[in-house]
């Protein structure tokens, strides 16, 4: 069995920091000149680790029992590719669950860059052509008309 890339250490560490709730902790994972992408959403990048301490006190307050997995990973060079699942019940009482991609930009001991392509997951959202018309600006019902 091959050993652990080093590379892992600091998203492990970022997960158990995430479940443990220590804010500080989580923080330190990131380099203060952290770099955040987000190409499906390109006005919600950042940088600097402050806005990721914003962004998990707010996750931390409205979801105090929030769950971190990364039910899989892949290193190559000093990226790590990432699948998330992030879960919990939100204050008002409400489902909070996410999946996605984050792509991790390593330097040394912290994370100094990500790609992330984390999203809510649409529990009632339609079928596949549902899906498919929404993306292409057309109506459920103009989909089932036969051709002439």
């Amino acid at each position: 069995m091959s050993e652990r890339n080093w590379l892992e250490e600091p998203l492990e560490r970022l997960v158990d920091r995430a479940n443990s709730r220590d804010l500080d902790g989580l923080v330190d994972c990131f380099a203060g000149d952290y770099v955040n992408e987000t190409p499906v959403h390109p006005h919600r990048g950042f940088r600097g680790n402050a806005q990721v301490r914003r962004n998990w006190e707010q996750i931390f307050a409205t979801v105090p029992d929030v769950r971190v997995q990364v039910p899989r990973k892949a290193v190559r060079g000093d990226t790590v590719w990432t699948e998330w699942e992030m879960s919990g019940t939100r204050t008002d009482g409400g489902r909070f669950h996410m999946r996605g991609v984050v792509i991790f930009q390593l330097a040394g001991s912290v994370i100094s860059a990500a790609r992330f392509y984390l999203e809510p997951v649409e529990h009632i959202s339609g079928d596949i052509q549902a899906a498919v018309s929404r993306v292409l600006g057309k109506s459920a019902a103009s989909d089932r008309k036969e051709p002439s």
